[in-house]
């Protein structure tokens, strides 16, 4: 018998992942919280779309409603858990799932933001793995149907990076690494810590940002003071990455040291930064937005004290300003509790 995986939280990245595992033949459960959607996999199967014709395709799949877990019970026991809630979600999605592991299963935290440590109070480090999805921008538009809105990267950009957290590559890590390649390009790394925050560095710069703007991801691209922003805060990010020991990677092709020149106006790192985020516009779907952008149109909680909060937080530590990020927050906060309407005022001088 093959091993058995269980999605838990199936909106964006989770459904994504797993229903192309699923079609390719793994035994994947998927629980998720929201009954239309359960409902809607059940009936229809899970829709998958991109920015291509190939890539568009629906799965039938196994879900199941939070409620309904403790039917897992009466099944063979999980071999691997992907969590891929919301960061506020992580404890007692961990929690749900744990007794239903098998002695040799283990959980993956497929996230935003940095959640190990959450996951491993709940089941042990020995049972937590970390994995990062770069630049994937996919969507749960409406119940059952998630839209991808970048192309496939396949051999131009690593979208998924696998790692254990004391930095050894193992053979389930290897095996998980294999799976995940039927969504898109994946690797094995001894980098878990660096590459997290390698992407908190990408989220912080973009996903609170749309969130309290209402700017897509072109939108924030094109608009000079969005762009030059999100530098700024991508730049204190790797200032407070740095200042902990992160190992960090190359953040949408620069090293640190470049986006940090950038964001105080060197215009030799400033020029070829600006240029490749603008070329970047060409590979987007127009309308695309990052999470954290979803979430605030759809009325739901936000995730901005697990990304820019905890820069804040992490920079505080270790005596590092972040200036712009403290100002996303409060901008962030400020639209969630309905006090402002999304607007591009909203970041006027942070």
């Amino acid at each position: 018998m093959g091993k058995r995986v269980a999605v838990v939280g199936t909106g964006a990245v989770g459904g994504y992942t797993g229903g192309h595992l699923a079609r390719n033949g793994i035994d994947v459960t998927f629980i998720d919280p929201w009954p239309d959607h359960v409902e809607a996999m059940r009936s229809k199967g899970l829709r998958l779309r991109g920015v291509t014709r190939q890539e568009a395709f629906d799965v039938p799949v196994k879900a199941m409603h939070v409620t309904e877990v403790q039917s897992l019970a009466k099944q063979p026991p999980i071999d691997i858990a992907i969590i891929s809630t919301k960061s506020y979600d992580t404890e007692w999605a961990a929690a749900m799932i744990k007794q239903y592991l098998a002695p040799e299963g283990f959980v993956v935290s497929l996230q935003n933001c940095i959640n190990e440590e959450r996951i491993a109070k709940v089941v042990g480090w020995g049972r937590t793995v970390g994995c990062i999805a770069s630049t994937i921008s996919v969507e749960l538009q409406e119940p059952g149907l998630i839209q991808r809105g970048v192309p496939l990267r396949g051999d131009k950009y690593t979208v998924f990076r696998c790692g254990e957290p004391h930095g050894e590559i193992t053979k389930r890590v290897e095996e998980l690494v294999g799976w995940l390649r039927y969504a898109d390009s994946a690797k094995a790394t001894n980098n878990l810590w660096g590459e997290r925050w390698s992407k908190l560095v990408m989220n912080a710069s973009h996903n609170g940002l749309s969130a309290c703007t209402g700017l897509s991801g072109n939108e924030m691209a094109t608009d000079d003071t969005a762009r030059r922003l999100s530098i700024r805060l991508a730049a204190e990010t790797i200032k407070v990455g740095k200042a902990h020991g992160f190992n960090l990677e190359k953040i949408k092709g620069f090293d640190g040291d470049t986006w940090i020149k950038a964001a105080e106006g060197d215009k030799a790192a400033l020029g070829p930064l600006e240029a490749s985020i603008l070329e970047s516009v060409k590979e987007r779907k127009e309308g695309q937005r990052p999470s954290m952008g979803q979430d605030m149109a759809k009325r739901r909680r936000t995730e901005i004290d697990f990304l820019n909060g905890l820069v804040v937080e992490k920079g505080r530590e270790a005596g590092i300003p972040t200036p712009a990020n403290q100002g996303i927050v409060e901008a962030v906060k400020k639209v969630e509790r309905g006090e402002a309407a999304q607007s591009p005022r909203n970041i006027a001088g942070i």
